[in-house]
């Protein structure tokens, strides 16, 4: 059996953008396209089949998942994996900012050594693509 993915207690008030996080990691854990009810019982709260199938329907607009019709269901997939995810994320989150330049900078000086140099050459590769 699969274990279930855990969230705040629906009383507490949860993070933006959290409960999609929660969504897309169960649909990460998945083997395959899974339907809303899938979802549902392996999230680690007590949701209401039609909270899932919103979160979803968002996801779907956000462009982080695919559904296909099988029979008389949906079954839903995500479009990118966990590191793709984080990606859009970061991006996201730089997007808000006015100072994308300050932020960057604060980002890059507060790397490790070895993330700082591995960030590097993937801005060489991907400078050589172009």
């Amino acid at each position: 059996m699969t274990e279930r993915v855990p969230i705040e207690a629906h009383r507490r008030r949860r993070a933006h953008g959290s409960l999609e996080t929660q969504v897309l990691a169960a649909l990460h854990e998945a083997r395959g396209p899974v339907t809303a009810g899938w979802v549902q019982e392996h999230l680690a709260a007590d949701l209401a089949y039609t909270t899932v199938v919103t979160v979803l329907t968002r996801l779907l607009a956000k462009n982080a998942v695919t559904r296909r019709r099988e029979g008389r269901s949906f079954v839903w997939l995500p479009v990118s994996d966990q590191a793709g995810l984080a990606a859009a994320k970061m991006r996201k989150v730089l997007d808000g900012q006015r100072d994308r330049r300050a932020v960057l900078a604060s980002f890059v000086t507060s790397l490790p050594e070895g993330d700082e140099q591995l960030l590097r050459e993937l801005l060489d590769q991907a400078a050589d693509e172009d």
